[in-house]
């Protein structure tokens, strides 16, 4: 396992690249690094782990699964020791932290606070969307038989998007779909 950090974190840069979730990498690669060699320090080197990655509700959660029932506690690290500090480094990057008892272990997880746009990538590029639409709200649309299936996904994601940057404002995203439907019916009528 311990060759297995920089694979860990590796896996974590993708994911939150992925999510476009940039300013987070550093904590999220140290919370992991911490996490990752906690288990094989107290579990022992060769144990399984499962690592978990959320991103909900503004917040960044990242948890460790492993097959141990001891639950971590922290301690004074006296200022000779080569170890001890931590779950010191965890409470002083996280927002929060913990460990629950699982039906095969213990997951230690961690949270970090993300900023809004980072809260919701979704609803980032639907702002952006949005944004250059009230630019160029002139631009013809293609014709007819121009859509290709491409544009047609892209569309999909492009509704997605701007469901969650609704939903993100507080609003609800089947009246704001609705009232988008009954004005393209009238439009199109």
């Amino acid at each position: 396992m311990p060759a297995e950090v920089p694979l860990l974190r590796r896996a974590v840069v993708r994911q939150l690249s992925r999510w476009g979730l940039p300013t987070v990498t550093g904590e999220a690669e140290l919370i992991v690094t911490e996490l990752a060699t906690n288990v094989v320090k107290h579990v022992g080197e060769g144990a399984s782990a499962t690592l978990v990655l959320e991103c909900r509700g503004g917040l960044l959660r990242v948890e460790v699964h492993d097959r141990s029932r001891v639950m971590p506690s922290v301690t004074e690290a006296g200022c000779d020791a080569e170890c001890g500090r931590g779950l010191h480094l965890l409470r002083s990057l996280a927002t929060d932290w913990g460990a629950e008892p699982t039906a095969a272990g213990k997951a230690v997880w961690c949270e970090t606070a993300l900023t809004r746009e980072e809260s919701c990538p979704q609803a980032t590029r639907a702002s952006r969307v949005i944004e250059n639409y009230q630019r160029s709200r002139e631009a013809d649309a293609p014709g007819e038989g121009q859509l290709v299936p491409v544009l047609e996904e892209s569309a999909i994601e492009l509704i997605a998007d701007l469901l969650h940057w609704t939903a993100e404002r507080g609003r609800d995203p089947e009246e704001i779909l609705d009232r988008a439907q009954t004005r393209y019916a009238a439009e199109a009528a």
